[in-house]
């Protein structure tokens, strides 16, 4: 253990220490939320990031540890295990280096190269080897044998081939130089199975493609993968002598064989034959194994990018700004079958449902405006939420125009995304919240109630179904809901639960909380009513003291018997603000939470003790200067074009607001409320390079782009983020001083003055560019 404690500190570049009280404290059941904020002193302030990374690396280390354990045992038992084989098994650092010292070793099936042994041409086989002078025909005769079915010379020399390949073909010291020697050189090439051209169009672009196994991108090898998958793309590893197609170039990873057992061309008899055997082992049995190895190395590498792609737009989706505690319509839009309107309460819940017509074919435009407009003063709703699907902006324009017939009512409209509402309908949790209500209004209330709380709604969805990755159904299932799981644990977190309002799904998320315990929560809310503070807690069946503590500091309860309930003070620490207050001669945390004058007289240094450290007296004061913080940011809402609804809307050059609801590895994808999401790519960002898309923008943000290309046919719009100004300032710029000199995206109303007197022709040649590339 002491040695993985050691390895991660180096890895994470933080002191053993420091991982050693990590670890211990993930052993004892502690949570990564509760860790990275209530055991600063402990971990030496390690934050979530790190924590997760520790936790993950934590994981892998452990298992190649057993791993490791479980090798030696098997050669021990063998009685093959030398002290060289031992040392190096115990200095392997990867489970690919593991498992190729254990090749030999490995228990398998019936081998060619074992019937070979078995038939004794294994002296054969080493002695010509050893001894290229040897003539292989005159030594094989020495070696015919009936019983074991070794007729000729030929039958002799194949089973001594088999035996040097499989020889070769396991040696550790060998497939680490290869294996080395492709990931740096080899390339993999796709190529369009035949027949399969129409089918696959999507694939067009890998229908002859090349790309370094080394550099290409996350998306790039799951699509190829993807292509393989879906029996369109035939995919296999090629060197530089194959691209170039240079048939007189010999090709390095067969000399390399050679050269690893010293078997060189020097006319002596054995010569060719040796040849022969490096030939067929590289060919045979090496090229297939390492080309399966590195694809599976890239899809690994991939999968872990697109996963972290994943859970950074998840956070960002899940971090976005709630629009608060306000009367909420939620309309989920459609043509034949009608558009579903609901109404919820400030706290969520559901006070009407109704459908409305309003669109083709009923065409009940009139009347739909005026059952809207009944429902809205009825229960004084206040912000409308419309589903961003089908028919969403023939239904924008329904309540702009309810909106301007009827101003008193003071509405306000937001377009939300609608991913995932489908799920939550036909889950059991909506089941189970609403047993008598349609399946269809189900994700009408989902659509009204995740514009007042982004995050209390989404948690009640599996994460991978709200759809802001790529590829998302390509990669481990398992890995990517562990990391979806961690992203939405700490989000929920992060903002701190109500405790008298959470459902039960947002109740699991919070750290140290099962869903057992989660919905003995409830049941003893419906039982006694709302809990009056944090201590309560303990009444509740299954909720022991290490749940409590992992759990209490964040729930919160507002207006309760203490006013500390409804910060993240941990209760464990309310004596040091007790101690605060004797300091200040207050009498009630109420005069002491939020009074910034009094708080700045407190000199942290002043409170610290053997259990609370500086780090712990900090956190407290900052929460105490602003208790109940949400660390999201302010509402605000995006404003669609008018008349732009379509595609055949977009014209060339267009300027358009939009929001972006993906970020991925190459690009970001952009709602401009024409029912199709475009794209941004990495090189119409900015002005600049930037190596991440998540540089410039994240999930949620409200940016102004540029009409590039809009392709009818396969129903994809490409944009741009740098204006027309900014695209023609942009080459002088560059040349200023010999530097690039930084140039960002323009976002919500911000606008680039530079290069206004610049023609408008200058945009037009940019955009031919960025096309032509």
């Amino acid at each position: 253990m002491l040695q993985i404690n050691q390895q991660i500190a180096q890895e994470l570049n933080v002191r053993p220490q420091q991982v050693e009280a990590a670890v211990r404290l993930l052993d004892e059941g502690s949570t990564v939320p509760f860790i990275s904020r209530y055991r600063k002193e402990v971990t030496g302030a390690l934050d979530d990031t790190q924590l997760r990374d520790l936790e993950q690396r934590l994981g892998y280390l452990r298992e190649l540890e057993d791993r490791r354990a479980a090798i030696l045992k098997s050669i021990d038992e063998q009685e093959k295990l030398t002290p060289e084989l031992k040392s190096s098994i115990n200095a392997a650092t990867t489970k690919s280096e593991l498992e190729d010292l254990y090749l030999p070793y490995k228990p398998k099936r019936r081998t060619k190269a074992q019937i070979a042994r078995e038939a004794g041409l294994e002296p054969l086989a080493m002695d010509l080897w050893q001894n290229p002078t040897l003539d292989p025909e005159a030594e094989a005769a020495k070696f015919l044998n009936e019983e074991h079915k070794i007729e000729t010379t030929k039958d002799a020399l194949d089973g001594a081939r088999q035996i040097l390949m499989e020889l070769f073909a396991e040696n550790a010291d060998l497939l680490k130089t290869l294996r080395d020697y492709l990931w740096n050189n080899a390339f993999i090439h796709s190529t369009v199975i035949e027949g399969k051209e129409k089918e696959g169009i999507k694939f067009s672009d890998y229908f002859d493609h090349n790309e370094a196994f080394k550099t290409i991108p996350s998306h790039r090898i799951l699509a190829l993968l993807r292509g393989r998958n879906e029996n369109i793309l035939s995919l296999q590893m090629v060197s530089n002598q194959d691209l170039i197609k240079d048939p007189d170039a010999s090709d390095p990873c067969v000399s390399m064989v050679a050269e690893h057992f010293n078997i060189k061309d020097q006319k002596r008899a054995a010569d060719h034959w040796l040849q022969q055997v490096v030939l067929w082992t590289w060919k045979i049995k090496l090229h297939l194994y390492l080309e399966t190895e590195l694809l599976a190395k890239v899809r690994e590498l991939g999968e872990t990018e697109a996963i972290r792609i994943f859970a950074r737009n998840m956070h960002d989706l899940l971090m976005a700004a709630p629009a608060g505690a306000k009367t909420t319509m939620g309309l989920d839009p459609g043509l034949r079958t009608g558009t579903k309107a609901v109404v919820v309460d400030e706290t969520g819940k559901l006070l009407t449902q109704t459908t409305i017509f309003p669109h083709a074919p009923q065409n009940q435009w009139d009347q739909s405006l005026r059952k809207l407009q009944n429902l809205c003063e009825m229960h004084k709703v206040q912000l409308v939420s419309i589903g961003n699907g089908t028919a969403s902006r023939e239904t924008d324009k329904l309540v702009a125009e309810l909106m301007k017939m009827a101003p008193q009512l003071k509405l306000q409209k937001i377009m939300v995304s609608e991913a995932g509402a489908s799920v939550y309908s036909a889950s059991a949790l909506a089941a189970q919240e609403f047993p008598d209500l349609d399946v269809t209004y189900r994700g009408a209330v989902s659509i009204a109630r995740r514009l007042q709380d982004p995050l209390a709604e989404l948690v009640k969805i599996e994460p991978k179904s709200i759809g802001v990755g790529q590829y998302q159904h390509d990669v481990s299932q398992s890995q990517l809901a562990k990391s979806l799981d961690g992203v939405v644990e700490d989000c929920v977190n992060a903002v701190g639960v109500d405790l008298n309002m959470a459902s039960m799904p947002l109740l699991t998320r919070v750290s140290g909380l099962s869903k057992t315990i989660a919905q003995n929560i409830v049941n003893w809310r419906d039982s006694n009513g709302r809990f009056n503070n944090r201590k309560q807690l303990l009444e509740v069946e299954r909720m022991g003291p290490k749940t409590y503590e992992q759990a209490a500091g964040f729930l919160r309860i507002r207006d309760g018997d203490n006013a500390l309930d409804s910060s993240s003070v941990h209760p464990e620490a309310y004596p040091v603000v007790e101690k605060m207050m004797q300091a200040l001669e207050m009498q009630d945390a109420h005069q002491l939470m939020g009074n910034s004058d009094k708080l700045r007289q407190i000199k942290a240094q002043e409170f610290i003790d053997d259990t609370f450290g500086l780090h712990t007296v900090n956190d407290i004061l900052k929460e105490l200067d602003k208790p109940g913080r949400d660390p999201r940011p302010e509402f605000k809402m995006v404003q669609f074009k008018d008349g732009v609804d379509t595609l055949n809307d977009l014209k060339i050059g267009m300027e358009l607001e939009g929001v972006v609801t993906n970020v991925t590895a190459f690009g970001a994808f952009i709602d401009v409320g024409v029912h199709q999401d475009g794209l941004v790519h990495l090189s119409m960002m900015a002005n600049e390079f930037i190596k991440d898309p998540a540089e410039v923008v994240k999930a949620g943000d409200i940016v102004k782009v540029w009409v590039l290309d809009v392709d009818m046919q396969r129903k994809r719009i490409s944009l741009s983020m740098i204006g027309p100004d900014a695209q023609a300032a942009s080459k002088p710029a560059q040349k200023r001083d010999g530097k690039a000199h930084k140039k960002g995206p323009m976002k919500g109303n911000q606008s680039n003055k530079r290069g206004q007197n610049k023609p408008q022709g200058a945009f037009a040649d940019a955009l031919a560019a960025a096309l032509k590339k």
